[in-house]
């Protein structure tokens, strides 16, 4: 697959325009009328760069295209979380991700998300000529998210051959994240492993949502590799989203669920818990979990010693 890939970038380089043959030179143009001429000439150019975009997603065809032409399209999307949907595919796509922010790419993190039932290409992280699979054709893992650096690359789309392209869609959702927090590298890394004590303490501070609350059921979801945890939460700290709602009884009490890997193992349990994680594709993550006394006691430590990060209230 490599070599194919690699194939197509240079393929790509046949998109330049070849020279002109010789011949007598054009008539001058005013300055005036050479300025605008060559902004005609760049917004024309780029008109065909891309079938249906606009900053955050894109959706094009594989058969819009001139193949001996474009066989390697450019996406350029400029957003914090979008979609990728490329239907019929052949060649290949050059999706180049860039954020509307002034944060540094060592502080970015990219997750995709493939779309349930995507097919016809494989998906790489591409890195001056060297390529990692992040998502094969049809490996069947519906639902399954990756991760990378923004710095330690960019994503390359390569169709697979195929006898018929028919009813072939390959799309993604796509996240961009900053990648400050201790909270978010414990989900990127290793979302089963208990989180170290400086991990919860920023956790509480840092998450999207941070909840005390007791487990009332656990699903499990074997076709998307999730566990469903079902909550029922005494405290609510901080959320987003309105993960966590009121109960009907309204004794002052909210519940919610939220996601984790089904490898993890979750199981229901008596006792509070701390609760924290994150929003991702419109769904709440599971990160840091520690039982709540062990929480109490790591932030009573790190107040008399002036660490903790913030205020919370241990009431």
């Amino acid at each position: 697959m490599r070599g194919a890939a690699q194939a197509a970038w240079g393929r790509a380089g046949q998109l330049w325009p070849r020279p002109l043959a010789p011949g007598p030179p054009p008539p001058s143009l005013p300055p005036p009328l050479l300025l605008l001429t060559a902004l005609l000439a760049v917004l024309l150019g780029g008109a065909g760069a891309q079938y249906s975009s606009d900053l955050c997603s894109w959706k094009g065809s594989g058969l819009t295209h001139e193949a001996h032409r474009k066989e390697v399209e450019q996406v350029y999307l400029r957003c914090a979380a979008g979609t990728v949907e490329w239907m019929y595919p052949t060649g290949a796509l050059i999706v180049n991700l860039r954020p509307n922010t002034f944060s540094p790419a060592r502080h970015l993190t990219v997750c995709i998300k493939p779309f349930r039932g995507s097919s016809g290409a494989n998906i790489y992280l591409e890195k001056t000529g060297e390529l990692r699979l992040l998502v094969r054709d049809g490996d069947g893992r519906p639902g399954g998210v990756q991760c990378f650096g923004l710095e330690q690359g960019g994503l390359f789309v390569e169709a697979t051959p195929q006898q018929d392209i028919g009813r072939r869609t390959t799309g993604f959702q796509y996240e961009l994240t900053r990648r400050h927090r201790a909270s978010d590298l414990h989900e990127l890394s290793a979302p089963c492993r208990p989180c170290s004590d400086t991990e919860v303490l920023l956790a509480v501070c840092t998450s999207d949502f941070a909840v005390r609350g007791s487990i009332q059921e656990v699903t499990h979801e074997p076709e998307w590799q999730d566990s469903v945890i079902h909550l029922r939460v005494s405290r609510l700290y901080r959320q987003k989203s309105r993960v966590f709602e009121s109960v009907p009884e309204g004794d002052g009490h909210w519940q919610g669920r939220v996601r984790t890997l089904l490898e993890c193992g979750v199981r229901p349990g008596h006792g509070d818990f701390l609760f924290t994680g994150h929003m991702h594709f419109g769904e709440a993550r599971l990160g840091c979990a520690p039982r709540f006394k062990d929480f109490q006691r790591m932030y009573r430590d790190a107040r008399e010693r002036g660490l903790n990060p913030c205020e919370v209230g241990m009431d």
